[in-house]
């Protein structure tokens, strides 16, 4: 089977010379690959040539004419940038001409684009963004890490039941653990949302640890981690920027004297086994779960090396059924509550499929300016 990937090339803080490079590199590498690159054409051939890819028969370039920049409102980008590089690359999956989109571009303007042209699935209020954070057993996923500010309790059920999906299909674990993060593991400790998660969660068919802590992300306590959007990102940030610090002291360190030098020669092997567990760069892309089509959304700053990473996520997200897992995964642990109707008589599943100007992503909680 052919997988068929979209990249929105114009994206993120550098735009074809990163993700022109990383498309090269990554279907050179995969030969059931097919990337269409989407975008400027005569920045994409460019790069093209720069890569010696010009003739390469598994790279399609498809012409767009706008760019959604890193720091336009969500609104430009919905309402006035119809031919954008990003919306094209969603219509292609929305078609059914690819399988998956990949994507640095303005996070905001992503989910909020990709929630007007995909829609959500049956029984999914708010999509979240999920992203796999090093710990001490391999991976955590955590979720939702910046798409839903504010969440209720049924939110944050519906975050843990696609994160069961992603996990049981990505790594093929049949009940993956799901913990709530709290301020404590005690079911009394927490705000009354928290609270609230942890009843529906107990009361569900899928596998509840109970409540964890910020630390338990870094051991590995459970597979799936579920928290709203605020605090989720801010827990990746924090992370990043101690990821960040940590590697420029232990630099500064081994830079002190010429003894502390020969020492970093002696350690080097351990230290480039440590940088290669902790890089981010190998961590990057994050799914955009809950939508009728794959997103997957790479870091802005990201290098080629790291998008090409993202790329990869995309590319065993479809292989695994990531999409066919998540729509089963919801009909079979929907509660009958699922079936009522809201307040305005319409069901969950009719509301998030109204086009975006019914459903602003800012009146859902959507982080609507962040470079993540």
């Amino acid at each position: 089977m052919t997988v068929k990937i979209t990249i929105d090339c114009m994206g993120g803080d550098h735009g074809p010379s990163v993700t022109v490079p990383a498309a090269v590199n990554f279907v050179r590498s995969h030969p059931d690959a097919h990337l269409m690159l989407v975008g400027i054409e005569q920045a994409i051939r460019a790069q093209l040539k720069k890569s010696k890819a010009v003739d390469e028969p598994r790279l399609t370039v498809v012409p767009a004419t706008e760019v959604v920049a890193m720091d336009d409102p969500v609104e430009v980008a919905l309402r006035k940038k119809k031919d954008s590089s990003m919306r094209v690359a969603l219509n292609l999956v929305k078609e059914g001409e690819a399988q998956t989109c990949i994507s640095a571009g303005n996070t905001g303007a992503l989910m909020a684009v990709s929630r007007y042209v995909l829609k959500t699935l049956a029984g999914i209020e708010r999509p979240a963004i999920a992203f796999a954070m090093p710990s001490q057993k391999g991976y955590t996923t955590v979720l939702d890490l910046g798409a839903n500010v504010d969440c209720e309790p049924e939110h944050l059920l519906q975050f843990a039941e696609m994160g069961h999906a992603l996990v049981s299909a990505i790594e093929g674990c049949e009940r993956p653990t799901i913990g709530l993060l709290n301020i404590g593991e005690e079911v009394i400790k927490g705000n009354e949302t928290i609270k609230r998660a942890g009843e529906l969660l107990r009361a569900s068919t899928l596998n509840f640890y109970g409540n964890v802590e910020g630390n338990d992300i870094y051991k590995g306590t459970t597979d799936v981690v579920v928290c709203d959007g605020f605090v989720g990102n801010v827990a990746l940030k924090t992370s990043e920027g101690l990821a960040k610090m940590l590697a420029d002291i232990i630099k500064e360190e081994f830079s002190h004297s010429l003894s502390s030098k020969l020492m970093a020669l002696v350690a080097m092997p351990v230290l480039k086994r440590f940088k290669w567990r902790v890089d981010p760069a190998q961590y990057n892309g994050a799914a955009l779960l809950g939508l009728r089509g794959l997103v997957i959304k790479s870091h802005g700053s990201a290098e080629a090396f790291g998008f090409e990473w993202a790329i990869k996520r995309g590319y065993d997200a479809v292989k695994n059924g990531v999409l066919e897992c998540l729509v089963r995964a919801m009909e079979e642990n929907a509660p009958p509550a699922r079936d009522a109707s809201n307040a305005d008589g319409t069901s969950p599943a009719a509301a998030a499929d109204q086009p975006a100007s019914q459903n602003p992503p800012d009146a859902s909680g959507t982080a609507l300016h962040t470079k993540a």
